[in-house]
């Protein structure tokens, strides 16, 4: 009569907790024996063989390779009675108590409980237990039916998916902990499929954070203050200075004014050759001339035939401010960050003095000896994406101003010029506006004008 005893996964010594099924030594139908190793557990520590307490047939495994078990859990069914005749009264019982058994204990011969064997009558009914019986060893109860033959390979019922174990030793798991690496990533060559050391520092090297780009006089003065992370891919610098101030700012703005951004694909050809010839006129031999210098002149000459897009929005008295000056802020990129120093009363300049407060003032912000009171009181903003090859984007407004113009990169293009294609210089423009002091409309109308100028710079000598 078939007789079932569940072998737990035990404490191997170490204060365990929990392990990994290794690898199974036996399948179900096996037969076993006695102190025969049949499973293999992997713990934080080591590789550790477990011994089967009984001799009989594996009838099922309750855990499968790479699944992590609680100590305790029951692994493995064996029934220790297989098929056996129903035994005499008086007949020993081969059955442990326990199942907490490592390599080379067992179960001791002479350590089993002798009890007398439930028979059972023709009827049906269980004989009842002899009182002759051993004190203090629980009676085990037979269960009523094998389990159902699973085919091999395929998991116990109602037991979820779980993925191949990762094999390697000890050193090697403690090496991918203090690495940061998880070891499932990383690709196996030692025999069996064992993650070897080698493999683990080789898939660390390949992980290893690249150098960060570097330009010509960058010192790097933004790591300069940070602390470096234990694994050195990471440094935390505190956000002081012109970088928090940034960022409260494009944040306030970002979502107290309402974006709007309206854009503008135009010919520059005629902006390009009038900088050609600007730089050869000695009236401009002492400044530089660029095509942002046009740019400039033609949002503010944009924002005098447009008046009130030059205007403020105060929140807390509720009124809207209209400017009767334009201070034109000219975004700068910085060794300390993105600042925006701002001309004042840049309506008032030509274009030989605008040319030469943009270059002071660019030349201050970079030097890092912009003042506050360059910072404050803008109007309107240019920022020059160009620069950077970009085409155009989205700008954010600086704050407590209601426009801000994008000049994007100038490219030779093939473009339809007097009813032929033609290759022409051609940019992007894009006008971001707060939607509460500016409709679509007059945003438009403001980007439009800027490009008009632009297409034909005698268009300004008409506006000023």
């Amino acid at each position: 009569m078939p007789k079932y005893q569940q072998f737990k996964l035990p404490d191997v010594g170490e204060g365990l907790t929990e392990a990994d099924v290794a690898e199974w030594r036996v399948a179900v139908g096996d037969t076993v024996d006695v102190n025969q190793v049949i499973v293999e557990i992997e713990t934080a520590k080591s590789l550790v063989e477990l011994p089967v307490p009984w001799a009989g047939v594996v009838t099922e495994l309750l855990a499968r390779e790479g699944e992590t078990v609680a100590v305790g859990t029951p692994i493995v069914v064996v029934d220790v009675d297989p098929g056996g005749p129903a035994a005499d009264d008086g007949a020993p019982a081969a059955a442990s108590t326990s199942g907490n058994v490592l390599v080379g204990s067992g179960t001791k011969e002479g350590s089993t409980a002798r009890r007398r064997r439930r028979t059972v009558p023709a009827g049906g009914a269980p004989a009842a237990q002899d009182p002759s019986a051993a004190p203090g060893v629980p009676e085990v109860p037979a269960a009523p039916a094998a389990p159902p033959a699973r085919a091999e390979g395929t998991p116990p019922a109602n037991r979820p998916e779980v993925s191949p174990v990762v094999l390697a030793k000890p050193p090697v798991r403690k090496l991918a902990k203090d690495l940061g690496v998880d070891l499932s990533a990383v690709a196996a060559t030692g025999p069996g499929g064992i993650v070897t050391r080698e493999d683990l520092l080789a898939h660390a090297k390949r992980s290893e954070a690249e150098e960060l780009a570097t330009y010509p006089g960058d010192d790097k003065p933004w790591l300069a203050d940070g602390v470096v992370s234990a694994n050195g891919r990471q440094t935390r610098v505190p956000v002081r200075s012109v970088r928090r101030r940034t960022a409260e700012a494009m944040v306030s703005s970002a979502f107290t004014a309402p974006h709007v951004t309206v854009f503008h694909t135009v010919d520059v050809t005629r902006s390009m050759k009038l900088v050609a010839r600007l730089k050869e006129d000695r009236a401009f031999s002492d400044v530089r001339v660029t095509p942002l210098l046009l740019a400039a002149k033609a949002l503010l000459l944009a924002v005098r035939r447009h008046p009130e897009i030059n205007a403020s929005w105060d929140d807390e008295a509720q009124e809207i401010v209209y400017k009767h000056y334009i201070n034109l802020g000219i975004a700068a990129a910085t060794p300390r960050g993105l600042v925006v120093p701002n001309v004042k009363d840049a309506h008032r300049l030509d274009l030989h003095e605008l040319a030469t407060a943009i270059a002071e003032l660019t030349a201050t912000a970079r030097a890092g000896r912009t003042t506050p009171r360059d910072m404050t009181d803008g109007t309107v903003t240019i920022t020059n994406v160009g620069v950077f090859g970009i085409d155009t984007g989205t700008p954010i407004l600086n704050p407590g101003e209601s426009a801000i113009l994008a000049f994007g990169a100038i490219r030779q293009q093939p473009w339809v010029h007097k009813g032929k294609v033609k290759p022409r210089w051609v940019t992007q423009l894009a006008l971001s506006f707060d939607h509460r002091l500016v409709d679509g409309e007059l945003g438009a109308r403001v980007l439009a004008d800027v490009a008009r100028v632009l297409e034909n710079p005698d268009m300004g000598l008409v506006w000023s």
